[in-house]
């Protein structure tokens, strides 16, 4: 990502011009290995067409018990820290940056230990 890029998606830093730059660089990839679990969804007061379209869907094959559907992203991301906190923070950063658009969406960063590689 080149720097303007990252400028412009970023979620903090200093403001120029209504975008955020960053002024964090990466960490060397070292310490144990992590899991993060990142749910982004849109904020309840945001509508939602695509799940609204799910929802319409859903009824038409019959489910008619479905009240409400709201769609969003999952992502799984491996990564190295040194401890739990750094890895949280890493994952928060993610999200802030690229992530998530915190003007109409909302997140949550769940880290545990990866599952073992077979």
């Amino acid at each position: 990502m080149c720097q303007s890029d990252r400028e412009r998606w970023s979620g903090h830093g200093t403001q120029h011009g209504g975008y955020v730059a960053v002024t964090t660089k990466s960490a060397p990839a070292t310490g144990r290995r992590w899991l993060a679990r990142v749910q982004v969804s849109l904020k309840p007061v945001v509508n939602d067409p695509a799940g609204l379209s799910i929802r319409e869907a859903l009824r038409h094959l019959g489910f008619d018990g479905v009240a409400g559907v709201r769609a969003g992203k999952y992502f799984e991301i491996e990564l190295r820290a040194v401890d739990r906190a750094q890895a949280e923070a890493t994952a928060d950063q993610m999200c802030r940056q690229l992530l998530a658009n915190p003007v109409v969406e909302e997140y949550t960063v769940t880290v545990g230990r990866p599952r073992a590689r077979t």
